[in-house]
């Protein structure tokens, strides 16, 4: 009869316990720099309340020399008439709006803003463009964002699905023959241009994006290598970090995939100088784009600039595609 020795046994138990302990403690430091990074990129944490007389503009140097227009466009704002409006998303948080109306009847544009941002920032500036072209102006605060609730911002993959929440609210305030226009502005376009690869009530008119990223993903690999760190480590780790806790999918969907399904006129612009999302990846979404489309580059615009940097311009094209796709 064999004997196998004890020792033996003893010795690949433990190496059996060793081996366990150092998956285990790869998987605490998995997770654990999958959630630094979720905290980094995704986490929102509570918005201060700006007071009566304090105004924020977008951080950066570039949008300096524009400071002095931004906030007179946000007091001219709030001094206008305006209706708070809030919708529940899909997952029970409470989102809020601003409605601005120019005149009973005419299209509406559903505004919705960018990374960390506001609509009272990001889009300031946008209440006075839309009554200019005689458009009403619905702007939007985004989940984890503004006076929207929420603690996750999904480099609108979710917020798509808010997008069409707040087209379900527009047709059933303002009635069955509203007009609506998508805009939004970078993350904010991303945001709609997603939506639009969703089906569409014949309501939605057309979409307006303002310097997209062509994909969550592009984006984020972008930012770290702009950071000098190394695409293939880090990536797997934000990608986990969403999956894991913040419980969506980073590369379900993109405003390049979108454009394949999508059915009503497109317009981007981008400003040519945008060092922060580079204006080809506009290029890649409107080569995409199986509809009617135009992409317009306004020279020496940084990112999010194209309108303050040369007002006339952005709108003269907006103008033409207005004309092109008979919304006016």
């Amino acid at each position: 009869m064999l004997e196998f020795p004890k020792k033996r046994w003893y010795n690949t138990g433990m190496e059996f316990q060793i081996i366990l302990g150092v998956l285990v403690a790869l998987l605490v430091i998995i997770l654990l720099i999958s959630f630094l990074c979720f905290l980094k990129v995704f986490y929102s944490p509570k918005r201060k309340v700006l007071g009566a007389d304090e105004y924020e503009i977008p951080p950066g140097e570039i949008y300096e020399p524009y400071r002095d227009e931004m906030v007179g466009w946000m007091k001219e704002t709030r001094a206008m008439e305006h209706e708070d409006v809030e919708i529940k998303s899909f997952d029970g948080l409470t989102l809020r709006g601003s409605y601005f109306e120019y005149q009973k009847g005419a299209p509406i544009e559903l505004l919705f803003h960018g990374y960390q941002g506001n609509s009272e920032r990001d889009l300031c500036g946008s209440v006075q463009r839309c009554f200019a072209l005689g458009r009403n102006a619905l702007l939007i605060d985004q989940r984890g964002s503004g006076k929207s609730d929420g603690s996750v911002i999904s480099f609108g993959i979710i917020e798509r699905k808010d997008c069409l929440a707040w087209v379900d609210f527009a047709i059933q305030k303002f009635g069955e023959d509203a007009k609506l226009i998508l805009t939004g502005i970078s993350m904010g376009a991303a945001t709609v241009l997603m939506a639009a690869g969703e089906p569409l009530p014949k309501n939605v008119v057309c979409i307006l994006g303002d310097c997209p990223y062509s994909s969550a993903k592009d984006i984020i690999q972008k930012i770290i290598r702009d950071m000098h760190l190394p695409v293939w480590l880090c990536y797997p780790f934000v990608w986990l970090g969403a999956r894991i806790f913040g419980r969506f999918h980073l590369e379900e969907t993109s405003p390049v995939e979108a454009m394949k399904t999508c059915t009503v006129p497109v317009m981007l612009i981008h400003g040519a100088a945008d060092d922060f999302v580079p204006p080809e990846m506009s290029q890649k979404i409107y080569d995409a784009c199986q509809t009617t489309k135009k992409l317009v580059l306004v020279p020496n615009a940084g990112h999010g600039l194209a309108y303050p940097i040369d007002i006339p311009s952005y709108m003269t094209a907006l103008k033409d595609f207005d004309k092109e796709c008979g919304i006016c």
